[in-house]
C-alpha cells in the first residue's frame, strides 16, 4: 500500500511540474525568463514568443502522456532525455537567466531521480505486490 501512495503521489508530482512549467510559465507568460531563455538559444531570427507557447503547449501533452499511463517506461525515457538536453543547453548559453543559474542543474537532477525512481523502482514495487497479491 506504502508503495502505492508514493508512486501515484510522485507519478502527479512530476506531472503537476510539467503542467506548470508548460501553462504557468510558458503559455500564459508567467514567467518572462522561460521566454528570454528560448531566444537566447534560438535566437531572434525565430519567433521566440510562439516557440515558448509550443514548448509549453508540448509540456502540458507531457501530462497527458504521464496521466495516461500509456507507454510509461518511455515516457519516462523521454521526460529524462528532454530535461537533460533542456538544462544543458540553459547552463552552457543562458545560466545567468536561471532561477539557480548553474545550481538549477543540481534540481533538474534531483527532478530526474524523481522521475527515474518513480518508473523503475516505485512503479516495479507495485507491479509486483498487485502480482504477489492476485496469486494469493
Amino acid at each position: 500500500m506504502k508503495n502505492k501512495i508514493v508512486y501515484f503521489s510522485a507519478t502527479f508530482l512530476i506531472a503537476a511540474v510539467w503542467f506548470t512549467n508548460g501553462l504557468y510559465c510558458k503559455v500564459l507568460h508567467g514567467v518572462p525568463r522561460h521566454e528570454q531563455i528560448v531566444e537566447r538559444i534560438l535566437g531572434k531570427a525565430f519567433f521566440h514568443d510562439q516557440l515558448t507557447k509550443a514548448i509549453g503547449l508540448a509540456e502540458i501533452l507531457m501530462v497527458l502522456w504521464i496521466l495516461s499511463g500509456i507507454k510509461k517506461r518511455g515516457c519516462a525515457i523521454i521526460q529524462i532525455t528532454i530535461i537533460t538536453i533542456m538544462n544543458t543547453l540553459e547552463f552552457i548559453l543562458a545560466p545567468d537567466l536561471l532561477l539557480w543559474g548553474r545550481f538549477n542543474s543540481l534540481f533538474a537532477a534531483l527532478f530526474i531521480l524523481l522521475i527515474y525512481a518513480n518508473e523503475f523502482y516505485w512503479r516495479k514495487k507495485v507491479i509486483q505486490k498487485s502480482e504477489h497479491v492476485s496469486l494469493s
